[in-house]
């Protein structure tokens, strides 16, 4: 399939802007083929004007109709083959064998969405039956579920071209709710993300989708990103970046006439616990694990651990310094763009500047013109950290920052003072989780997903999986971006009250047809009302 640097609305490659620009490889930071034109007002406006006319055809479509769509969209991405994981690779640096995998995760997140919505009980179908002859009053007969909130606009991440991008969780949530999505693509990786969003396009066409149920636009987000924000026919936004970014956007979409609700993801440090028995233990077993998951993947993961807290001593010395013979052994890798390994370098600086910190360890130059990044070690007291918030501030790369705390009361102390985080991870034993029962207790009101002897990177799609976690880390806790209640983001409660059951949607009618489950006068149930 040929690049051709256009933008993609409701199925049409168009393009009349002046402003274009090429992708630069991180590889070797040269510009690589052909240059993507910047959208223009009007065609944001033909984009979001289009999903718009697309909604209500889509959303009312049978849940197995969306999910034919959805399984198409999996199977035209597959079929782009290595011309996808190419020029992936090519745009972000990553190596093919991660761009596969992602592949891998991002088909199967469209299919399981394509299960979830076939399923049916997603919407939450609730009914009170009529009580006529109740006192002092009637009980009217009254029927609620979810149903699709409207046209969506998804911001591609710059860490997961395939995963959190064009067809990533975001896309395929809300597509599953009933919402049309336009998508602005990541400059980092337009080539990706057009050969992406032509194969969901043409995945539309063969079932039959309304022509404007997807759109692709590029340029920056500080333009093309805003005016999609601000268009009053957009009602959600799903956004994961920096934390100047998505706080950009949600004060936007609050501004507007009408709010709309930007979930956002946009930074975490993702900070881990040591207790004195797992430390004592099994140090260097959590040494080896905790220096490959702050250097995976050049440390550009979401999760990735920035801070490991323990109480000071001996042991801890010991975790530290064998963290650090692992940490300076891993080689620089290629990050995803000059600008990140630009910020990362910049928070390497900062630290190495702190007085109260002590740079334990860093690994080796990279080799050639990339955009390269060291793996860093860095130490300082719980004292410190205490005292300069902005040493827990999140450094996105490879580097984490060792806190030694010097009692219990002030390891309970930086977990208290912690803000929001995607993850908290605990190292314990049996006996620590009793004597610690407190932390945990605590750690609870810090973050998403709590994580007992093992390492925050890796987030599994899953029925039960929590992506998100309390401000900063998210713009609403009480969502999450990953796994299938992600599409309870894009989604509202409507009641049906006094309705007749051929005028109620299928999922209230007295007889059930898809069989979903139900809570029938508070019982939860898939037999038709009167079985």
């Amino acid at each position: 399939m040929e690049l051709t640097g256009k933008q993609l609305i409701a199925g049409e490659l168009t393009s009349s802007g002046s402003q274009a620009a090429e992708a630069i490889s991180p590889i070797n930071n040269t510009a690589l083929p052909t240059a993507f034109s910047e959208a223009t007002e009007a065609e944001v406006d033909r984009a979001v004007t289009a999903a718009a006319g697309a909604f209500r055809d889509y959303r009312d479509l049978a849940p197995a109709k969306r999910a034919a769509f959805l399984r198409a969209a999996a199977d035209q991405i597959e079929a782009l083959g290595e011309t996808l994981v190419s020029r992936a690779h090519l745009e972000t640096g990553l190596p093919e064998g991660r761009i596969t995998g992602e592949r891998g995760r991002t088909v199967n997140q469209l299919r399981l969405f394509a299960d979830v919505i076939e399923e049916g009980s997603w919407v939450d179908a609730r009914i009170t039956t009529a009580i006529p002859d109740r006192t002092p009053a009637p009980c009217p007969d009254h029927r609620r579920m979810l149903i699709a909130l409207g046209p969506v606009v998804v911001f591609g991440a710059s860490n997961f071209p395939l995963a959190f991008s064009v067809a990533g969780g975001d896309t395929a949530s809300a597509l599953a709710a009933g919402c049309p999505v336009i998508v602005k693509a990541h400059s980092s990786h337009p080539g990706t993300s057009e050969l992406v969003g032509r194969a969901v396009a043409l995945a539309a066409r063969e079932t039959g989708m309304p022509p404007g149920v997807f759109s692709v636009l590029h340029g920056p987000g500080r333009s093309v990103g805003m005016q999609l924000v601000k268009h009053p026919a957009v009602e959600a936004v799903g956004f994961t970046g920096s934390y100047a970014g998505g706080r950009a956007l949600f004060d936007a979409a609050a501004a507007r006439p009408k709010p709309i609700p930007v979930y956002a993801e946009m930074g975490s440090i993702n900070p881990v616990f040591v207790l004195p028995g797992a430390l004592s233990s099994r140090g260097e077993e959590i040494a080896s694990g905790l220096a490959g998951s702050v250097t995976l993947g050049v440390g550009q993961f979401c999760t990735n651990p920035g801070l490991v807290a323990g109480i000071s001593g001996e042991a801890f010395e010991s975790l530290a310094d064998a963290t650090g013979n692992h940490i300076s052994g891993v080689a620089a890798g290629v990050m995803l763009n000059a600008r990140i390994q630009s910020a990362y370098q910049e928070g390497i600086s900062s630290l190495q500047k702190q007085g109260e910190v002590k740079q334990l360890a860093i690994g080796p130059e990279g080799e050639g013109s990339g955009s390269y990044g060291r793996a860093a070690l860095f130490m300082t007291q719980g004292r410190a950290l205490l005292e300069e918030r902005s040493l827990s501030e999140e450094v996105f790369g490879p580097a984490t920052l060792m806190v030694a705390a010097k009692d219990r009361g002030e390891l309970m102390q930086i977990a208290d003072e912690l803000v929001g985080h995607l993850t908290c991870t605990v190292h314990a034993t049996d006996d620590d989780l009793v004597e610690y029962a407190d932390l945990l207790t605590l750690l609870q009101e810090k973050a998403g997903r709590l994580i007992l002897n093992g390492y925050p990177t890796g987030v599994e799609v899953s029925h039960s999986m929590t992506h998100g976690g309390p401000f900063p880390s998210t713009t609403d806790p009480h969502f999450t971006s990953v796994g299938t209640a992600a599409i309870l983001r894009f989604a509202r409660p409507v009641t049906w009250q006094g309705f007749p059951d051929a005028a109620l949607p299928t999922e209230l009618q007295d007889a059930n047809p898809d069989g979903v489950m139900r809570i029938v006068d508070g019982t939860r149930t898939r037999d038709a009302i009167g079985t």
